[in-house]
């Protein structure tokens, strides 16, 4: 077995390549989101998922809405960054299951070809986390505390260490 030591420039060098991912995903989703939220969009939004047999399909436009907006802003912070991710691997496996799906892959053609890159965007933040450069990373530091609390803490987490772990 052999162990890797990673010097802390090498580790955010790694980390500094999630911020486009993290901001490209994040520009997206807040942007869907958003257009499901307003209101003069909510019913043509709801319409839309009654024709694809999603019902009652105004309140789920919303939630949908909702989920893309938590989702964009959640990876634009790197907070919560998982369940975020999560938010989008399910609106856009709907998406293609209920829409795209039948179109092919072709994204001029209406096919799923950027849903699948969106799903690949979400699942390497999913598996990667939010990376250094966020502010969940920055709550971890200051629950953590400095100097021999810091060395307790890592030992034995307290409640809100163990949480911001939990959903990292």
């Amino acid at each position: 077995m052999a162990v890797v030591v990673e010097s802390g420039f090498v580790r955010g060098r790694k980390d500094a390549g999630l911020l486009p991912l993290r901001a490209a995903l994040a520009g997206t989703m807040i942007y869907h989101g958003l257009g499901k939220l307003k209101e003069e969009r909510r019913e043509p939004a709801g319409q839309m998922f009654e024709q694809i047999g999603l019902r009652p399909g105004k309140p789920l436009a919303v939630a949908t809405g909702a989920a893309e907006l938590f989702a964009g802003v959640s990876a634009l912070l790197g907070f919560l960054t998982r369940p975020a991710a999560l938010a989008v691997l399910v609106t856009q496996a709907v998406a293609i299951a209920k829409v795209h799906a039948k179109k092919g892959f072709d994204v001029t053609k209406g096919g799923f070809e950027y849903n699948l890159a969106l799903i690949a965007m979400a699942t390497a933040l999913f598996v990667a986390g939010p990376g250094l450069f966020s502010v969940h990373e920055q709550l971890e530091c200051l629950a953590e505390g400095h100097g021999a609390r810091r060395i307790v803490n890592r030992i034995r987490p307290n409640p809100l260490l163990r949480a911001l772990k939990l959903v990292k």
